[in-house]
């Protein structure tokens, strides 16, 4: 039985050319980029192309890039290093209760070593207010962190009114873009962001590769220490195929309309939804489906239905989904992100389950799929009849 897979929110099948492009780096070029001779040379023109590629799909300057193992070194790095190099302007973080945890613990270790963090409400569609961001900037606030798009329930942020008002305080404005980068536009120079992370296998790259955008006017310490990699921002010998791959991945992506991809994300949608409604299955969606939510997230709740009960059945059919963030999915703790939307005594928080679609899922897929949740949702709500 093959599986089908609707869970690329959390990871994405790598692209056949970034295959390509990473096993024909590794075959042919094995130099270490800091060596001087043609090997290495060669190497390090391999990086560069790459930095040049992600620059580009950002709208940053190619030394503005740092690669790293991935979003969370990424998000650490940006996080630690402007707490660190800034405490003596002050000692406030701004955040939203719904980021990562790669955000979110970091937080909790800058607490105990004395910062203040302010963690943002959102609402029920998973947005934040931007008169509650006004509130909370104080003359101590040196980082705000929020992300571009929400990785369990879509939401994208209003990241260029944010820049807008970050800009004007003494604060750098931090975004993850794990979920953004591939599915909204970014530019770092229009949204007026200092530091941006993301990662490569969420855009059908490598795994444990991303890179962090700096703003070259700022400088933060390095994260990890060693050689002088990276022009002395992050030690660590590069990862030439990987980072070729990463490349390539960024150059696909960037080339395909953004516009294009949540419309056909919405068609997938529709199709589940509409079957939904068809087979009269009771549902509430978790957070919207406006304009200012990326549809390449569904996240339902099937009333009555637990999450695991839903997650199990829907895997032995041979249907691969997801409870919420890939990284607590071996966690008991219930989503922290429907929590804040939602409340902890909503039911919505342990009857829900996450749909996330790539660019090569397809109808038929999709309209399978849809069958299926009516079937097993059908015959569970039956029972409670």
């Amino acid at each position: 039985m093959s599986e089908i897979y609707l869970d690329n929110a959390a990871t994405t099948p790598m692209s056949p050319k970034v295959i390509d492009c990473i096993t024909d780096e590794m075959k042919n070029d094995f130099g270490n980029a800091s060596s001087t001779y043609e090997i290495g040379r060669h190497a390090r023109s391999v990086i560069n192309k790459a930095r040049q590629q992600v620059a580009q799909a950002i709208n940053a300057k190619d030394n503005e890039i740092i690669f790293t193992s991935g979003g969370s070194e990424s998000n650490n790095t940006a996080i630690f290093g402007t707490a660190y190099s800034r405490k003596n302007i002050g000692k406030h973080i701004i955040t939203t209760k719904i980021e990562h945890p790669s955000v979110l613990n970091p937080m909790k270790r800058l607490e105990s070593e004395g910062y203040k963090v302010t963690y943002l409400d959102v609402d029920e569609t998973g947005h934040i207010s931007l008169s509650d961001l006004k509130k909370a900037l104080t003359p101590d606030t040196i980082l705000v962190s929020i992300m571009a798009v929400n990785n369990e329930v879509g939401s994208i942020m209003p990241l260029e009114e944010i820049g807008q008002i970050v800009k004007n305080s003494n604060a750098y404005f931090h975004v993850d873009a794990v979920q953004g980068i591939g599915n909204i536009d970014i530019d770092v120079k229009k949204m007026n962001i200092d530091l941006l992370s993301t990662s490569a296998h969420k855009i059908n790259g490598p795994k444990f590769l991303g890179f962090l955008y700096e703003n070259e006017n700022i400088h933060i310490p390095s994260l990890i220490l060693g050689g002088e990699q990276e022009t002395k921002r992050r030690a660590g010998t590069e990862n030439v195929p990987g980072i070729a791959g990463f490349g390539e991945a960024v150059s696909e992506i960037a080339a395909i309309s953004k516009k294009d991809l949540q419309a056909k994300y919405k068609h997938f949608q529709d199709i589940i939804l509409q079957k939904l409604d068809s087979a009269g299955i009771k549902y509430e969606i978790n957070g919207g489906r406006g304009k200012n939510v990326s549809h390449h997230v569904l996240n339902l709740r099937l009333n009555g239905i637990s999450t695991a009960v839903l997650q199990t059945n829907l895997d032995l059919a041979g249907y691969a989904v997801s409870a919420g963030s890939a990284c607590t999915a071996g966690s008991l703790e219930p989503s922290h992100v429907l929590i804040a939307c939602f409340g902890k005594d909503s039911p919505r928080i342990n009857e829900s389950i996450r749909i996330s679609f790539g660019r090569y899922n397809s109808d038929e897929e999709v309209n399978s799929f849809a069958d299926q949740l009516v079937k097993i949702a059908g015959k569970f709500q039956a029972k409670d009849k």
